[in-house]
This record gives structure tokens, C-alpha cells and sequence, in this order.
């Protein structure tokens, strides 16, 4: 019975061990596919900057040949069958000439009191004004704020001609009131600078009133601190704006001693070189751009850092 009774128990059957990979045969399989990753990369980085410098050089590119030009004469210039990019006898005349053909540096003067006041005018205008959108509570608040927003849809052409009819009214033409007034506001900042300071925790704006802070008084030392990167970049892009300011400029000014240097370029291209010297044209533009190169290379951190601000809230 034992015996029958073993029988017909089943045997256990032993699994077969798994064979294990070869440590060589894995850390290869691990290298290839480590090195086809790396080519991978490799690939996709060479693309990517050559499209980059693709990029850049169509960007620079202009630029280049306007600096290139202003050191040409106006004699090899025309006699130039082939663009050459390259200056084989360099000369500083055309710079000269520049500031003699005409009074560019009384236009740069009018251009930085213009610039300055302006710009100065339309910070004490808008911050107030985002200040009040942000955090006071007033009745018809949001109608007016999209009242407010409504006006970036009129295109600027219109609006161009009303101030030029209400300056002109005022017997404001080839005065600096004229020049500034129209342009010490804009909603654009104001909804830029709004939603900086929507991003202040308002737990802040209810201890301030708690301690008899006014509403002014926190605007200065809380908000205005806060939004310093915005705040300076809404003041770059305005003094770029200014500095770049051409048809209003040159609709409501006709006197040139009121000239900026958007429309003394104008002025020196018709009555002071003429238009046949392109190079000495360059050399005038040249000295107009500088400035604003020089001052987006040193704050170009700040106006990134306060566009990006002003663009996420939460």
C-alpha cells in the first residue's frame, strides 16, 4: 500500500534556474546604446546651433553692413560693382560730416529731453493708476479696467489724429508740451504693471492699513520694491519708444530747433548731405542706434526678468 501510495504521488518538478547574462555581453549592450544616445545628442545639438547661427547672422547681418558702409567713401561706395564686405581704406570722415552737415547734436539734445521727461511723466502717471486697479476696491472697478483695455483695440492711427488736432487747438505745435503730453500714459504698461502687483500677497496691503499705513506710503516702500524689475523695464521699453519716435514727431514739429533725431535724420538726408551719400547716411544712423544698443545690452537681464514677471501670475 506504501508502495502504490508513493506512486502516486507526483514528483516535484524543479524549475530551471534562469540563465544569467553574461556581465561582459551587458556593460557592451549598456556602452552602445550609451554611445548611439550621445550621437544622438550630438546630431541634435549640431542642428540646432546651426539653425541658431542661421538665425543670428540674418539678425546681425544688417547691422554689420550699416557699420561697414560708414566707414566707406562715397566714392568707393558707388563705384562698388560687387558689395564688398570688407574695408579696404577705412575713414572716419563720414562721422564728421555727420555732425557738421547739420545740428545732430542739438536733435540728440531735444531727443534726451524728450526721452527723460516723458518717460518720467508716464511713471508717475501709471503707477498710481496700476496701483489703484490692483488693489483698491471702488465701485465699477472692472468696467473702467476693461474700458481701459478697449482703448489698445483703436488703432494708433486715429488716435495719431485726434491729439494732433487737440495740440494744434491748444497752439502747442514745435513746442516740447506738445511733443510730450500724448504720450505720458499707456495701457499697455498700465495692465503690465497691474498684474505685477496683483502678484503681492494682499495679506501685506491689509497689515499696512492695520498699522495706519496710507495708501501711497505702501505703494512706495512695499509695491514699488517689489516691482523694481518691472518697473525698470516698462522705463527701458518706454525710452526705447521715445528715442525710436518718428510720425508723431515729425506730424506735430516743423521748426528745427525742435527736431528729434528720428527726424533730423530726415532732415540731414534732404537738406544737409543729400541722397546720393549713403555712407555718410550710415554713419548718421550709426551714432543714433548706439545708445540704444548699449543701454538693451546692459539692462537686457532686467527687462527679461520684468517681462517674464509681469507675464505669470500666481
Amino acid at each position: 500500500m506504501a508502495d502504490n501510495e508513493k506512486e502516486l504521488i507526483p514528483e516535484t518538478v524543479t524549475a530551471p534556474e534562469p540563465a544569467i547574462a553574461s556581465p561582459i555581453a551587458t556593460q557592451s549592450e549598456y556602452d552602445r546604446i550609451e554611445r548611439a544616445a550621445k550621437r544622438r545628442k550630438i546630431i541634435r545639438n549640431a542642428l540646432l546651433y546651426t539653425f541658431l547661427t542661421l538665425c543670428a547672422i540674418a539678425v546681425l547681418f544688417p547691422f554689420y553692413w550699416m557699420l561697414l558702409t560708414s566707414f566707406k567713401t562715397q566714392s568707393a561706395y558707388n563705384n562698388e560693382v560687387t558689395p564688398k564686405f570688407y574695408v579696404s581704406e577705412p575713414t572716419g570722415a563720414n562721422y564728421k560730416e555727420a555732425f557738421t552737415a547739420v545740428p545732430l547734436a542739438g536733435y540728440f539734445l531735444n531727443t534726451l529731453i524728450y526721452t527723460v521727461v516723458t518717460t518720467a511723466l508716464m511713471m508717475i502717471v501709471i503707477v498710481p493708476a496700476a496701483f489703484a486697479f490692483a488693489r483698491m476696491r471702488f465701485p465699477g472697478r472692472n468696467l473702467v479696467f476693461s474700458l481701459f483695455l478697449s482703448l489698445m483695440m483703436i488703432p494708433s492711427e486715429l488716435v495719431i489724429i485726434t491729439n494732433y488736432v487737440t495740440i494744434t487747438s491748444w497752439n502747442m505745435r514745435n513746442t516740447f508740451a506738445g511733443l510730450i503730453l500724448p504720450s505720458v500714459t499707456s495701457v499697455f504698461y498700465i495692465y503690465l504693471l497691474k498684474e505685477n502687483f496683483e502678484q503681492i500677497p494682499e495679506e501685506l496691503y491689509k497689515a499696512a492699513k492695520v498699522d495706519g499705513t496710507s495708501d501711497f506710503k505702501y505703494l512706495l516702500r512695499v509695491m514699488v520694491p517689489i516691482a523694481k524689475p518691472t518697473i525698470v523695464t516698462i522705463t527701458i521699453l518706454k525710452v526705447i519708444e521715445c528715442w525710436n519716435a518718428y510720425v508723431w514727431p515729425r506730424l506735430i514739429t516743423d521748426d528745427r530747433k525742435r527736431f528729434l533725431v528720428s527726424n533730423g535724420i530726415q532732415e540731414i538726408r534732404q537738406n544737409g548731405f543729400g541722397r546720393d551719400n549713403i555712407p555718410a547716411m550710415m554713419a548718421t544712423v550709426v551714432v543714433v542706434s548706439v545708445p540704444l544698443i548699449i543701454l538693451f545690452l546692459v539692462f537686457r537681464n532686467k527687462i527679461m526678468e520684468g517681462v517674464s514677471r509681469g507675464g505669470t501670475k500666481g
